[in-house]
């Protein structure tokens, strides 16, 4: 049987107007601020009216480790939405926005699948509201002040072979990882080393998804650390009087985003960054304002486990005061079986013992979640050549493991296939029986918090960081960062550094490379392994195959 693609469900979806689905959570016209017929920004002066209510139930989205058969993380977030919606929940749905590097890359689109999508799926693939542009041009102005304070006498003092601040493009470019900077001549600077990172990895990035306010935004802003001194003190961008403008160009991205899922229920898509590289969770202010309006909240953390979750406990919730009532990890039988050691060609051939081989990988990412005191449930995304046996293997392996696995089918049938889940879900929420807490305190000192991260979520030996990167982080500490947790850059297919190496890994070494001090956002990231903050482009990029139609609609996204 053929099956639509995303894009044609999505083109052919009946969307209400943006000011019906503000209507469904209470929100007044005049607080939504329209961008064309299907999506709108909710005022500041809204939300501040609204933190005297109560929260609804935080319920988090997570995953296995990625692997090329799809999991369906996004798909499924939105499709156990609608299914609370349809059970008669007042539910929202929480996701992040979408990079155009990987969207052009290797994705091609991130607004979930099938009949459980969140609309206008193309605008949101592509430029949606400007956030991402307006999050690039705060940090492009912030670069281009440090040079420009260099080139007119450089009176902060800043040594120019300690820039910290790199630049950054929301593109996969790998050519611009490493690049030299202010060459020409006099007239154009002082030549020094420089280099880009993704969007999705700049700090700003971080900080907008972080903050409360436009106030907290602006003093996170002027908090970053963008250069040392030769004496080694920082330089900060409120130095250079940055973080004032900065704001200025971040005010109307700093506003959530409403838009809906096909079904019409509310989702708010806000921020974007990377759970590989950066915390990988939405923006603090669409959640908390999305558990003022509604008595549900679905909302996903990027990747597997071992990094979106992970991050979404340890730095999110810890800084914004969120705790889940229920964690749902994603898992599909496809995925099972290529942990299995099933080549991708094959499998759409009933295969129970490579599912059962494969479960470890499911199994230590239940483990993990458990440890933070909150309950699971696995939701088995169902492709259509799964078999009833190979649903069983999982259900079974996930029984033993102390826990419940549903077979949802939103991605065929929509909130219809996913009330069950749904259903279950919503009953664990009730029950309050969650013990949330972060598995690392404030005060361990830096270099425990990694090796702590390294040892209870990926199951490494150890991590292995040099002397250089030990005495960094005892550096930090002394100037009154050593309070701030960790955010682990990863590569997010293996709970180990190696990419290649599926299943529930043991014995391995987590290797540091670097480490980043994040002083606006609140974190310190470790770099860890092969993984780059500049992703670059596949052999055969999805930009290929991107492209208008004889009718100017747009083909290609996924």
């Amino acid at each position: 049987m053929a099956y639509k693609t995303d894009i044609q469900i999505a083109r052919e979806a009946n969307k209400l107007k943006i000011q019906e689905i503000g209507a469904k959570l209470g929100i007044p016209e005049d607080d939504l601020l329209p961008y064309g017929h299907d999506k709108a920004k909710v005022s500041q002066s809204f939300i501040n009216g609204v933190q005297d209510r109560a929260n609804g139930k935080l319920i988090l989205v997570t995953a296995i480790n990625p692997t090329p058969a799809g999991e369906g993380k996004t798909t499924t977030t939105v499709g156990l939405g609608d299914g609370l919606n349809r059970i008669g929940k007042k539910a929202a749905i929480c996701i992040r926005e979408a990079s155009l590097g990987p969207n052009f890359g290797m994705k091609g689109g991130a607004a979930g699948g099938g009949r459980a999508q969140i609309v206008p799926m193309e605008d949101m693939n592509l430029h949606f509201t400007g956030d991402f542009h307006a999050i690039t041009s705060a940090h492009a102005l912030l670069s281009a002040m440090i040079d420009n304070h260099i080139y007119w006498g450089n009176e902060l003092d800043i040594d120019l072979r300690r820039v910290v601040w790199r630049r950054v493009v929301d593109m996969n470019d790998r050519a611009l990882r490493q690049v030299n900077v202010s060459l020409g001549g006099v007239s154009n600077g002082f030549p020094r080393e420089d280099g880009f990172d993704i969007t999705v990895a700049s700090e700003v990035m971080a900080i907008l998804c972080l903050s409360n306010d436009l106030s907290d935004l602006q003093k996170r802003l002027g908090n970053m650390i963008v250069a040392y001194r030769r004496d080694r003190t920082p330089v900060f961008a409120r130095d250079l009087k940055a973080d004032g403008a900065m704001t200025v160009l971040l005010k109307d991205a700093m506003q959530p985003n409403l838009v809906q899922t096909l079904e019409n229920n509310p989702a708010f898509v806000h921020g974007g960054p990377f759970a590989n590289i950066a915390h990988g969770c939405n923006s603090v202010i669409a959640t908390k304002t999305a558990l003022k309006l509604a008595d549900y909240v679905v909302t996903e953390a990027g990747f597997g486990a071992d990094l979106g979750a992970e991050k979404f406990m340890n730095i999110k919730c810890r800084k914004a005061g969120l705790a889940p009532a229920v964690v749902v990890c994603v898992a599909t039988v496809r995925a099972m079986k290529m942990n299995g050691g099933v080549a991708k060609a094959d499998l759409g051939t009933e295969n129970v013992e490579a599912v059962q081989q494969g479960c470890p990988n499911l199994g230590r990412h239940i483990e993990n979640l458990k440890s933070f005191g909150v309950p699971v449930v696995v939701a088995i995304n169902h492709f259509v050549t799964d078999t009833d046996a190979e649903v069983q293997a999982i259900k079974d392996f996930v029984a033993s493991m102390g826990a419940e696995a549903i077979l949802s089918r939103h991605w065929e049938l929509g909130s219809e296939g996913s009330e069950t889940l749904a259903t279950r879900v919503a009953e664990i929420a009730e029950a309050d029986t969650a013990n949330f807490a972060p598995i690392y305190p404030d005060d361990m000192p830096l270099a425990e918090k990694i090796q702590t991260i390294c040892r209870k979520i990926y199951r490494a030996d150890a991590a292995t960081m040099d002397d250089k990167i030990l005495k960094q982080l005892r550096d930090w500490e002394e100037q009154g960062y050593g309070d701030l947790p960790v955010c682990m850059a990863k590569t997010q297919y293996s709970f180990s550094t190696d990419p290649t190496q599926r299943g529930a890994p043991t014995g391995h070494r987590v290797l540091v490379r670097e480490v980043r001090l994040s002083a606006g956002a609140g974190f310190v990231v470790a770099v860890c392994g092969e993984i780059m903050t500049m992703p670059g482009l596949p052999r055969h990029p999805s930009a290929e195959t991107i492209m208008l139609n004889a009718d100017g609609q747009i083909e290609g996204l996924f």
